[in-house]
């Protein structure tokens, strides 16, 4: 049985919620705070690690860079290469996993967002996401990584949750903290007219600290922890765990 991770179904049937007018709408204030915090200016050349449909791949080449992006899902890359044509954009959408992309010395930045890391049973594949980034980037370059820190999740965590979406769909969430809280378990309902699909995920969640230990021992030499992508201290009050990382 392949990962839920390798499982087009899931992207597939969950892309209407995971990226909703909302997030498509967000995505230029998100690039415009990630510019800042990558102090980069156009014709830099930015790799964006999971770029799913686009959205802020798309963005970074609507303002002069130039950009890479990789994911595994086919669906995602078809829709951003359509949106990159109808708007004459040139941004390479390459389709790989994320544990075998490396292109050495090739980007002045990198990023990988919305908590698209900790996916692997085996930590060290993580290391191995993260070591391909750092061979990627040229001297001086950037990673940041945006994801759901484990601090905030325990102080917003519960146990099940739902929502009811403007088309009528139920939208059920069951979370569950495991091996010493070094992993969550997710199950995900999706009820809509007679039909019902559930989908079970994980992934790795993990603190200010562990990042920034991993982080350094592939090799970044300065490490700078956010609580989101507008540079907000990661404290009581932080939204997500921003990792920005030198090279």
């Amino acid at each position: 049985m392949k990962p839920w991770y390798e499982d087009d179904a899931f992207w597939e049937t969950w892309a209407p919620y995971m990226f909703g007018k909302e997030r498509w709408e967000n995505a230029p204030a998100e690039v415009t705070n990630l510019i800042s915090l990558l102090k980069i200016g156009p014709g830099a050349v930015v790799l964006d690690l999971c770029c799913g449909p686009g959205r802020h791949a798309l963005e970074f080449a609507r303002r002069g860079f130039s950009v890479v992006g990789v994911d595994r899902t086919k669906i995602y890359l078809d829709k951003a290469r359509k949106q990159a044509e109808i708007e004459g954009l040139k941004v390479e959408f390459i389709q790989e996993d994320m544990r075998s992309y490396c292109k050495p010395g090739a980007f002045d930045a990198v990023t990988n967002l919305f908590t698209s890391f900790g996916f692997f049973e085996d930590q060290k594949e993580d290391e191995l996401v993260l070591k391909n980034v750092y061979r990627s980037l040229k001297a001086g370059g950037i990673f940041i990584l945006d994801t759901i820190g484990k601090e905030v999740v325990a102080r917003i965590f519960h146990e099940r949750d739902w929502t009811e979406e403007e088309n009528g769909a139920i939208f059920l969430e069951e979370r569950k903290v495991t091996k010493d809280w070094s992993w969550m378990e997710n199950r995900w309902i999706l009820l809509k007219g007679d039909k019902r699909e559930e989908f079970h995920f994980s992934l790795r969640p993990y603190s200010a600290v562990e990042l920034t230990t991993i982080l350094k021992a592939v090799g970044f030499s300065s490490i700078t922890i956010y609580g989101d992508l507008a540079s907000s201290p990661y404290d009581h009050k932080a939204k997500r765990l921003v990792a920005v990382a030198l090279k």
